[in-house]
């Protein structure tokens, strides 16, 4: 299942960048990272990201919760939905 993580950054969001300098995603196996996209005033991080099992990404959080706060939405390629929905319309 692909999931969007929205990260919203602590008062310090260098301190999360200096984080992931030192020890990297901190991804237990099993999760994949796909791609981000920060916001302009360094305040959210959209992470798209991979995996099977939601617990996955709960003991990624554990290792983030102090930096940010994170909201993790299930979410499905438009092309995939457009093809559920095909018969419906």
């Amino acid at each position: 299942m692909l999931f969007m993580v929205i990260e919203t950054f602590g008062r310090d969001p260098k301190a999360v960048y200096r984080r992931f300098r030192e020890k990297g995603r901190q991804m237990p196996e099993g999760l994949e990272y796909v791609d981000s996209w920060i916001a302009a005033d360094f305040g959210r991080c959209f992470q798209l990201m991979r995996c099977d099992d939601v617990t996955l990404l709960q003991r990624w959080v554990s290792e983030w919760c102090d930096l940010a706060a994170f909201e993790i939405i299930p979410v499905a390629p438009s092309k995939d939905t457009a093809s559920a929905m095909v018969e419906h319309l």
